[in-house]
């Protein structure tokens, strides 16, 4: 299993010959945000399947999925199909509750519970449920999207790969996210092999940087400190956006 991040939720998950991408923002603006570290993802290919933690802007990104094929499936919360088939048009939808599972190709995707705000926006009619995903080949992998603490995550492990999301894009945060502590608290309670710190320092409004310019820069470092300390079992690899990580297959 072969992981690239491509910065904030954008994940390309590689294993037996096909790849699944999360959230993806393939483009260098969103709206107020700025792609301000790492280049514009460049896939090799269009994935297999593209896997919705929910329907946030900096998460469900419709121009981003417009660039991608009509035939990459999408894989998506339950009572989101509505809305996204609306605005894309016919594709190829699959609607997951917690537990539910689909293949793409000979990989498994099981959703899983995640604490967070499914609205589009918070004032928005337009709502979902949120999720986390596992995705299991010859390694798993657990890609949290957004989310908050919460003790169900205990039911999620165990996994080789974590991909859990630590802070954001802001130089606060609100209910529903994870600092770089409750981040490695989770690792405490999911258990993972491998942790990769992703949803950090790569979009960002204009001047973000100079109210809070560590939580631009520091929020991976400090991820894996508090890993160190309170999941020291889970290795913690710090990439920048556009770097990979390998995970050799099970003997």
């Amino acid at each position: 299993m072969d992981v690239t991040w491509w910065g904030h939720a954008t994940v390309a998950i590689r294993d037996r010959g096909t790849t699944i991408l999360t959230d993806p923002v393939l483009r260098n603006r969103l709206a107020h945000l700025h792609r301000r570290r790492g280049p514009r993802p460049e896939l090799p290919a269009p994935p297999d399947a593209v896997v919705i933690s929910h329907l946030h802007g900096d998460h469900c990104d419709l121009p981003s999925l417009r660039m991608l094929p009509r035939r990459t499936r999408l894989i998506v919360p339950k009572g989101s199909a509505p809305f996204l088939r609306a605005r894309l048009g016919e594709r190829d939808l699959v609607e997951l509750a917690p537990g539910e599972e689909t293949t793409v190709g000979e990989l498994h995707v099981r959703a899983v519970p995640a604490s967070h705000d499914g609205g589009r926006t918070p004032k928005s009619r337009v709502r979902a449920i949120a999720l986390g995903y596992v995705v299991s080949g010859s390694r798993s992998a657990w890609f949290g999207g957004d989310t908050g603490l919460f003790d169900e995550m205990k039911a999620i492990g165990p996994v080789d790969l974590a991909l859990v999301p630590v802070w954001g894009w802001g130089w606060t945060l609100g209910p529903g996210h994870l600092d770089p502590a409750g981040a490695a608290e989770a690792m405490r309670l999911i258990g993972p092999g491998r942790a990769v710190p992703i949803h950090w320092g790569t979009l960002w409004p204009v001047g973000c940087a100079r109210v809070r310019p560590d939580r631009f820069v520091r929020p991976g470092d400090e991820f894996a400190a508090h890993t160190a300390q309170v999941a020291p079992e889970t290795a913690v690899d710090v990439l920048a956006p556009g770097e990979s990580l390998s995970l050799a297959s099970r003997p």
